[in-house]
């Protein structure tokens, strides 16, 4: 297991903390592993606000530019938008310089395929061994790549979200929201497309400049101080983004924080309402999507954790939405990437044609707790845990798709290591919280003995 202040390099990309972990070096190394792996192909590359991301950015270029890559710099942009670019321009492949939720001090790289969305495993392992290897591309002087600036990206992907929905009746009822972009490289994005629909917008942290007002992820925790602004503003919904804004927390208008697990349940209902159809979430996912989906006579599938394998299961299956219960809703008609704009706009629609409030549309799903916790343990140590889970519980149904997900009629719990952090996360649902909560608690005993 890596220490917290060593590189972390998984088929997504890396992460490290700027100027231990993570250096001009290894940003350089790593984008000249994509370049041998796009032999010189065109790339797009873009950022979040923090101000690392300047420095990281001379890296990436250089190193892509050394291969002869054409480069296409977004700028600062958020991670969907960067996928949505790829396929645009035609490139063949992206990089978006980026550390998503984790703290200020960290940053990293995550990368893009020809098809706009993030590197399925196998290729992101491919990649990953060129950089481990140290491979390199290098071209000579008078065929070096070029850097060719696309403003224009932003405006193409809020173009693509406003034809989801009907602008119109968003525009008829006059809501107002509270947009919490926290220095993220959403708010300037998500303020066009909530002014586009003419919603009257409150913003707090809307300037991509990267100085996080709070901690950056949209936990309940951190965002103890911006709930109570959303009522104090008297607006009709909150969202909160992550930095790189690929996530979406809601926060109704009472100012009661409804969270990101929610944001894909109200988009699948909004999308199923009006065409049936495959979802797909993954394995540590809420039920109620589910529940949802089973209410419309449409399939509900799950994949292994990760944006890149929800999109190879909704490649599968022809699925008409997707997403991770971290907020992240996944419309293939826009792209196949996390996109919390997507989850704005279907969620405004929802609430202006059913007349209803936030508070009330989540009043009428079905009322599911979900506990998660994290633990320090050995990757190798995790085959005789999953066995000691088994042995504890032998009448669950079990899946091994994504370390160890146990199934009853009324709860699950979903033990796995993560992709992006040295960690081990156990996850619980069940309808009573203190049923998920002991349940986490006995697994933990387990994983820690």
């Amino acid at each position: 297991m890596a220490a917290s202040n060593e590189l972390i390099v998984s088929v997504s990309g890396i992460r490290g903390i700027v100027g231990e972990s993570l250096t001009p070096e290894i940003a350089l190394a790593f984008a000249s592993a994509l370049g041998v792996h796009v032999d010189g192909g065109s790339v797009v590359v873009g950022r979040d606000g923090r101000p690392s991301g300047s420095m990281l950015r001379h890296a990436v270029l250089a190193g892509l530019a050394a291969a002869g890559c054409e480069i296409h710099d977004v700028g600062v942009a958020a991670t969907p938008t960067v996928g949505l670019a790829v396929r645009t321009l035609g490139a063949q492949g992206g990089v978006q310089i980026t550390a998503s939720h984790n703290p200020a001090p960290w940053n990293g790289l995550k990368l893009f395929g020809p098809d706009g969305r993030v590197l399925s495993a196998a290729v992101g392992e491919q990649v990953a061994q060129r950089f481990a290897r140290r491979e390199t591309r290098t071209v000579p002087y008078n065929e070096l790549g070029s850097i060719r600036y696309y403003r224009q990206a932003e405006e193409v992907h809020g173009d693509h979200v406003l034809q989801l929905v009907d602008g119109a009746r968003i525009r008829a009822a006059r809501l107002t929201a509270f947009l919490d972009g926290n220095g993220g490289a959403g708010g300037p994005l998500g303020k066009r497309l909530l002014q586009s629909l003419a919603v009257e917008t409150i913003c707090e942290g809307c300037d991509a400049d990267g100085f996080f007002r709070h901690e950056p992820e949209p936990t309940a925790e951190n965002l103890r101080d911006i709930c109570p602004l959303v009522r104090q503003h008297e607006a009709d919904i909150g969202f909160a983004l992550d930095p790189d804004s690929d996530r979406l927390a809601l926060i109704d208008e009472t100012g009661r924080y409804i969270g990101e697990e929610l944001t894909l349940a109200l988009a699948v209902l909004f999308r199923l309402r009006h065409q049936r159809g495959p979802i797909v979430i993954n394995m540590s996912t809420s039920r109620v999507v589910e529940d949802i989906a089973a209410r419309f006579h449409s399939p509900c599938h799950r994949s292994a954790v990760g944006e890149a394998n929800v999109a190879d299961r909704m490649n599968q299956v022809g699925a008409i939405l997707g997403g991770e219960g971290n907020g992240g809703v996944i419309d293939p008609r826009v792209g196949l990437v996390r996109d919390p704009f997507v989850g704005m706009a279907m969620v405004l629609n929802l609430m202006a044609e059913t007349g209803r409030k936030l508070s009330e549309l989540v009043a009428e799903l079905p009322t599911y707790h979900i506990v998660k916790d994290r633990y320090s343990v050995e990757r190798d140590r995790l085959p005789k845990l999953f066995e000691a889970l088994l042995a504890r519980w032998p009448e669950a149904r079990a899946n091994p798709l994504d370390g160890l997900r146990l199934d009853w009629a009324d709860r699950w719990v979903h033990v796995r290591p993560s992709n992006t952090e040295p960690i081990v996360r156990v996850i619980a649902e069940a309808p009573r919280e203190e049923t998920a909560r002991e349940l986490c608690r006995q697994v933990g005993e387990l994983l820690t003995c």
